[in-house]
């Protein structure tokens, strides 16, 4: 487990690991606890259970189906409501992604009973807030949310970066754990701008979280595979994206 990730069970604690390692691990526990700060989780289990109702992602460039997602884009001021904008393509340059990058890719919509539950919102309330300290200096924030499921068979592992250790050409990122079942390995490892291991750590409990500032670190999840073929595998997450937003 890296080291940016036990104590860390207050805003500044979370804060002060992203200034000063570029990323942070945060377990549920603690995660809770921050969110908790923004809103609540009422609804938890109709978010959770809405991953069961993601289209496959057609894009992959590896000819592999064991990823499922919806889509959904938000305009964050500094401080004010958190606007849905209109349904838009998933664009990301070469540069940043290798295998699927250099194409307009179109997924389904976030249901927007989703998109506008409160555990949703709470979690957009909390990223404004934190990366909002830690660039106090951004206006308004560009917000792309993505629901992930990968799913992993006998002889198909699932490969949740197919790109391998990449950056999202954004400021920041969360990647929330939402389920995770019958898989094994899916470690999460984090690097400097020199590919240098900064830390690893896998996300097990629904609500773990790592949280990253793009512009210093690379990161990249393992392969996961089924622990019993027999049944079903995968892991599913939300990741939220902030990327400062020209006035």
């Amino acid at each position: 487990m890296s080291e940016i990730g036990t104590g860390l069970q207050n805003a500044t604690g979370i804060r002060g690991a992203i200034a000063r390692a570029g990323y942070a691990f945060v377990e549920a526990a603690d995660m809770r606890t921050a969110l908790g700060r923004f809103g609540t989780l009422a609804d938890w289990a109709a978010f959770a259970e809405s991953w069961n109702d993601l289209a496959t992602d057609t894009y992959m460039a590896d000819g592999g189906r064991y990823r499922r997602r919806r889509f959904g884009v938000f305009a964050a001021p500094r401080q004010g409501a958190i606007v849905r904008g209109p349904h838009q393509p998933h664009y990301q340059s070469l540069d940043y992604n290798v295998l699927n990058g250099g194409i307009e890719r179109w997924f389904e919509p976030i249901r927007s009973e989703i998109a506008d539950g409160a555990s949703f919102r709470t979690i957009l309330e909390y990223c404004r807030s934190l990366f909002g300290r830690l660039a106090p200096d951004v206006a308004h924030w560009h917000v792309e949310a993505h629901q992930f499921r990968i799913e992993a068979r006998l002889g198909e592992e699932g490969r949740p970066t197919p790109e391998g250790m990449h950056r999202d050409g954004v400021d920041y990122v969360l990647v929330l754990l939402v389920a995770r079942r019958n898989i094994r390995s899916g470690t999460t490892t984090v690097h400097d701008l020199d590919r240098r291991t900064l830390g690893s750590f896998t996300l097990t409990d629904p609500l773990d979280a790592a949280l990253v500032d793009d512009s210093r670190c690379y990161h990249g999840v393992t392969p996961v595979e089924p622990e019993n073929a027999a049944q079903p595998a995968y892991r599913d997450v939300l990741v939220v994206t902030f990327r400062k937003k020209a006035a």
